[in-house]
């Protein structure tokens, strides 16, 4: 499986975007470390038979290269088809949008007996209901080793409360949403599952952007859809760790000692080596600044 913590900037682009192509052979984008190809809200209702048309010709000479690549159906039905299709193999995987408990069964059935890798995305009701969403942990519990994260809808959250955010304000400034996310985070992250960040929309606003990146370190979320390509080089560059978290974490994956000393704070070797683990996977792909 794919390790998360590679995925970096992940570029949703709709499949009929003129650039595709160039964007699949890195030709465009060079240092983008992954990339979806969306049926799904980037694609309107008339052009849903094109777009599917566009994968369907592209995969047929789709060369694999280190872009990680996967590909969003707009439900269960399309994703049937896209399996179909010749080359499917060469993809990563796929995210499993408006992921719920009326289509989870139907999403994993289709993929039990298949390689994929897939990163369900819950969009609905269930984000505000711990007991349906303990379920659909349950349902993905057994294929663990093939969901390389979990997503959640964050404008589809908006949506259902009725709420607009805007550019000056993290996600977390607003008290439901920041109460709705950090209970997600309890059912996945606790049971291992790691969470990617959600959208931010406003893609002329780099220090708003980067200022939600680093909140979304901060609360335990890793990979950040994005929208513009602007993002990219921006995510990856927040990603690089600092020489004193890399010191901290070589320090405590090398100690022989159950508590050593972390610059004046306790540091519990056997607690916190998760934490110290993913610092050294984010240094070997980000570096160190």
């Amino acid at each position: 499986m794919i390790e998360y913590v590679k995925l970096g900037a992940t570029l949703f682009v709709p499949s009929t975007h003129k650039n595709l192509q160039q964007i699949l052979t890195q030709e465009k984008y060079p240092n983008l470390k992954s990339i979806v190809i969306d049926a799904e809200d980037g694609i309107s209702e008339d052009d849903l038979l094109y777009a599917k048309q566009i994968i369907k010709d592209t995969l047929k000479n789709y060369q694999k290269n280190s872009l990680s690549v996967f590909i969003r159906p707009n439900d269960p039905n399309t994703l049937k088809e896209f399996l179909s299709y010749k080359n499917i193999d060469k993809v990563d995987g796929f995210i499993l949008p408006k992921f719920s408990l009326d289509n989870a069964d139907q999403y994993l059935d289709l993929l039990k007996n298949t390689k994929h890798n897939f990163m369900p995305s819950i969009e609905g009701k269930e984000l505000f209901e711990t007991d349906d969403l303990k379920v659909l942990r349950k349902k993905i519990t057994e294929y663990k080793d093939r969901v390389i994260l979990i997503r959640f809808g964050l404008e589809d959250m908006l949506r259902q409360l009725g709420m607009k955010r805007t550019c000056e304000y993290s996600i977390f400034d607003y008290a439901v949403c920041s109460s709705v996310i950090g209970n997600f985070l309890c059912v996945f992250k606790s049971k291992g599952f790691a969470v990617s960040g959600g959208v931010y929309p406003c893609f002329k606003d780099k220090d708003g952007f980067i200022k939600d990146l680093k909140r979304d370190l901060k609360e335990g979320l890793f990979t950040k859809t994005v929208i513009h390509p602007s993002q990219i080089d921006l995510v990856h560059e927040i990603y690089k760790v600092t020489k004193e978290e890399y010191k901290d974490a070589k320090s405590l994956l090398e100690a022989s000692d159950a508590v050593i000393n972390l610059g004046g704070a306790m540091g519990e070797v056997k607690t916190m080596s998760p934490y110290a683990k993913e610092i050294i996977q984010r240094a070997d792909v980000y570096g160190v600044l």
